[in-house]
């Protein structure tokens, strides 16, 4: 689909009275609805079935933007205020987070022990945990050595991309 067409096909959009419209091309499906402030919002859905998002949100301080970014934000708050109450400054916590979205598991089956617990010594390359991903299995390694301070997720939870999952206080 050319992008000038769609260009086209979006200004005709936002300058109708249209509330939603559909166009399916080139195996390519294209939603247009307008909120309640008449902006319109894109929906892009290839044939693939594969998403992009078209914004991507920012986490402030003390705000949660998703329920499964819930727990980290709070146990990363929690410890960054327990933090101040210890020598240590915040900035001596080394966070891993996320490269992908998918599912974590903190050990290679269910029958393993965890590759990591809170107390465990890490050296960089050493194995954290696993994301599955489309039936793949992504070893997530530290990239510092030192103890794991907090293990922020559970067992077989889905995770975002970016989101924190391990803090380690560096050697």
């Amino acid at each position: 689909m050319d992008l000038n067409y769609l260009k086209k096909v979006i200004k005709i959009f936002d300058d109708s009275n249209m509330a939603e419209m559909t166009i399916e091309e080139e195996g390519i499906k294209i939603k247009l609805a307008k909120n309640r402030e008449n902006k319109s919002q894109q929906i892009i859905v290839p044939a693939q079935n594969y998403v992009q998002p078209n914004n991507i949100d920012t986490v402030q301080p003390g705000k949660v933007n998703s329920s499964n970014n819930e727990k980290g934000t709070e146990l990363v708050s929690a410890i960054n205020e327990s933090d101040a109450n210890q020598p240590e400054t915040k900035s001596s916590l080394h966070t891993i987070y996320s490269p992908i979205v998918g599912t974590f598991y903190k050990a290679p089956s269910p029958d393993s022990d965890p590759y990591v617990e809170i107390g465990s010594h890490v050296t960089a390359g050493s194995t954290l945990c696993i994301i599955e991903a489309m039936k793949l299995m992504n070893e997530i390694e530290s990239d510092i050595s030192g103890t794991i301070v907090k293990i922020l997720i559970d067992n077989a939870q889905a995770v975002e991309f970016n989101q924190p999952l391990f803090i380690i206080k560096p050697d």
